[in-house]
């Protein structure tokens, strides 16, 4: 179908003071109005996708922000509001005594049409995954989804709704999602409680849950998947291979263990005698990576990519997007590092791959000595236009500045910092992009491998032998590796340094 866009955009003008009103509705784009931010003691600005525009030279007051906020609904423990039927989300910013001293009024826009891409994936029953940056449209999509299968397929479709990003604030849902039924959920930390009381309750055939995010959520997701029903989500990442180097969400797509082989089985394979192998069927059939409004790259088979990239192969996608004409065009193809064959083309593919970080409200001074202590190679770009990711704080990330939004606009890749400790730092350089020409898999190899060499050394003789200070995530699989050889281990010290010890088991008498 074409796609048809519907804002109620004069529900969200309504709600703004009249000085504020009258030169925002004299605007010629104002149908692509983005958000409306209102900061006490600074002249209120409306946003667009290429522009800012100042509205009123007067500053922004507490009766500015009182008009605003008192004809929004009530703010929930994430700062949010929103308008009784519609989409439109009212964010506020607090001072330290809990005044409400800023605001961010974005519009929500309803986009039918925009999963033709995927439709026939949606329609198979199978659980699907999206994953993308922030703004490429998963929340729009996720919508869609749950319209399409509760009206055209008269599938039972149950929201969870966090935030009523879904669904639209009020008791009443938005008509976007057609005839599916929308659970609300009270507080962020609540989800996964909703997610099983939706199943327990209220037998759906479809759950739609926007940004698992948590452990506890991943198992829910779980359980709801072995139920039999199918799942429509979206998670943190843009990639498959993010979700696997995430601890959190690995669970998502199968999880991932570490197995040791006999020697004879590990000559046979010619690996090394510790390998990853996932842990269990994924809870998502299909992964789709979002990578623009109508351009996505599909993994039809989660467990079988999973095993392709354990097994350090590079995996098919399959590419599709819409023509102009509207029409689903789609090629398979492999990623660009598997097309360079010779050497000079390999090593071109490593620089490629290395990261160049935007830092943005973060400290850079820390970082830098991380990477020092670490002895990693990243570059630290000054413009945007150099970098191939951003690095800001979770403060910043909310208040949404023109940087963060600039980033955003350019498709960047966004990591949200939630403090600028060693322990989140080591986290960033650690667990995301490949360092100094070896990936990320090859570094989790040499990690794993460096156990295995202290479990023969300990039983050549040696009492104990002390690793690498590695993540948490990796210092598990180290334990693990110890424990399957019959050897105790334990981890020393204080993140960023803690490392993992492996040592005789003590006899008991």
């Amino acid at each position: 179908m074409q796609k048809v866009i519907t804002d109620d955009l004069d529900a969200l003008i309504d709600i703004l003071p009249p000085h504020i009103r009258q030169p925002l509705c004299r605007q010629k784009d104002i149908s692509k109005l983005l958000e409306v931010v209102l900061d006490l003691g600074r002249s209120s600005e409306a946003r667009f996708p290429q522009r800012e525009v100042v509205l009123s030279p007067k500053e922004v007051d507490e009766q500015d922000i009182d008009y605003v906020a008192s004809r929004a609904s009530s703010f929930g423990d994430d700062n949010r509001a929103g308008i009784e039927r519609t989409l439109h989300r009212i964010s506020a910013i607090r001072n330290r005594k809990g005044r409400i001293i800023g605001l961010t009024c974005r519009v929500g826009r309803a986009v039918f049409g925009t999963i033709k891409v995927i439709e026939d994936l949606i329609q198979s029953g199978k659980s699907v995954l999206l994953l993308g940056h922030p703004g490429v449209g998963k929340t729009t999509m996720l919508r869609e989804v749950a319209r399409v299968l509760a009206d055209d397929f008269n599938k039972r479709v149950i929201i969870v709704d966090t935030s009523n990003e879904i669904a639209g604030d009020g008791d009443i849902p938005h008509p976007a999602i057609g005839h599916a039924r929308r659970m609300q959920v009270t507080t962020p930390t609540m989800q996964h409680a909703v997610m099983i009381e939706a199943v327990e309750n209220h037998m759906p055939e479809v759950i739609v849950i926007d940004e698992i995010g948590t452990e506890l959520e991943a198992q829910a997701a779980r359980t709801i998947a072995e139920r039999g029903v199918q799942l429509v989500g979206t998670a943190h990442g843009n990639t498959l291979e993010n979700l696997m180097m995430n601890p959190t969400l690995s669970d998502l797509i199968g999880g991932i263990q570490t197995v040791t082989l006999g020697d004879e089985e590990a000559k046979r394979r010619g690996t090394q005698k510790s390998i990853l192998e996932r842990m269990s069927p994924p809870t998502f059939d299909i992964v789709v990576e979002i990578q623009d409004w109508d351009k996505v790259a599909i993994h039809p088979d989660v467990g079988e990519a999973i095993d392709v990239l354990l097994r350090g192969q590079h995996i098919a996608t399959e590419t599709r997007w819409l023509d102009e004409a509207g029409e689903v065009r789609s090629k398979k193809e492999l990623p660009a590092s598997t097309t360079q064959k010779t050497t000079k083309g390999k090593q071109q593919v490593r620089e490629n791959n290395l990261p160049k970080l935007y830092l943005f409200g973060v400290n850079r001074g820390r970082i830098e000595q991380m990477v020092k202590e670490m002895r990693l190679s990243l570059d630290i770009v000054n413009g945007l236009n150099d970098a191939n990711l951003f690095i800001t704080s979770k403060s910043y990330y909310r208040r949404k500045p023109q940087k963060v939004r600039d980033a955003e606009a350019a498709n960047l890749p966004i990591y949200v910092l939630k403090s600028s400790t060693p322990a989140q730092i080591r986290q960033l350089l650690d667990a995301i992009y490949p360092t100094g020409g070896t990936g990320k898999a090859d570094l989790l190899k040499l990690a794993l491998g460096e156990a295995e060499e202290a479990v023969n050394q300990i039983k050549s003789g040696q009492e104990a032998v002390e690793l690498n200070p590695q993540s948490a995530y990796i210092r598990r699989l180290q334990h693990l590796i110890a424990e399957r050889n019959e050897l105790s281990s334990q981890s020393l010290g204080k993140d960023p340094y803690r490392k993992v010890m492996i040592f005789k088991q003590e006899t008991k008498v």
